[in-house]
């Protein structure tokens, strides 16, 4: 069975930048999921689909044409039906649209297998809100990644103004605590640690430390 680590967590918890440094020192694949989401947004807005019509959300999903090109020293460049998302991938728009996406079970359900086909030898780190708890429940190590929603958003802040978003902290704030109410209370799949997670709050953590921690978890299931 080729092996998965799972890191769940809500939205700037860190866990993308975690999964991307943990898969890069096993030399394993990496999955973010919220990626497949927030491009499925993008998507839905260039093609006139409001993000309540499930029957056309589901059936774009289904069909959706998404890749993922590597791109050295960086995150991988993310299109979606052959257009490149670029930096409107990450901008609190897309992640509103990706929240309530998932919340929809055929949207879900209709990305679930493309999610999965991202397990692949020699192993595989992903990254979302339901990793361990619905995707992948086989995994070995099931990490949930936390923290405030003020340090969250702070990160988140640093984040978007590094790339040139005109935000607010105070706006960044509510709309952390506004996501993480509707990604938990959602009846599918809904943001929570699973059975066997290990709970890891990173407020008073920095990157390295976070990422060692997760390093040596994984090291010790092994």
């Amino acid at each position: 069975m080729i092996p998965v680590l799972a890191i769940d967590g809500p939205s700037g918890s860190g866990k993308g930048a975690v999964g991307m440094a943990v898969a890069a020192r096993l030399g394993w694949h990496y999955l973010d999921s919220g990626a497949v989401y927030r491009a499925l947004g993008l998507a839905a807005a260039w093609g006139g689909i409001a993000c309540d019509n499930e029957a056309r959300l589901r059936d774009l999903a289904a069909t959706l044409d998404l890749r993922f090109v590597a791109a050295a020293g960086d995150e991988p460049a993310v299109f979606a039906n052959g257009r490149e998302c670029g930096a409107l991938l990450r901008s609190p728009e897309a992640a509103n649209a990706a929240s309530r996406l998932a919340a929809l079970g055929s949207v879900r359900e209709a990305l679930l297998d493309r999610q999965r086909v991202a397990r692949r030898p020699p192993g595989l780190v992903a990254d979302g809100r339901d990793m361990g708890s619905h995707v992948f429940p086989d995994a070995f190590l099931k990490v949930f990644l936390t923290a405030s929603a003020e340090v969250r958003a702070q990160r988140r802040y640093d984040q978007l103004k590094a790339k040139g978003f005109g935000v607010t902290l105070s706006q960044l704030i509510q709309e952390i605590r506004e996501r993480d109410e509707r990604d938990a209370s959602r009846a599918v799949a809904p943001l929570k640690p699973a059975g066997d997670a290990v709970v890891l709050d990173s407020s008073a953590l920095g990157l390295q430390e976070v990422v060692d921690r997760v390093l040596a978890m994984a090291k010790s299931r092994q």
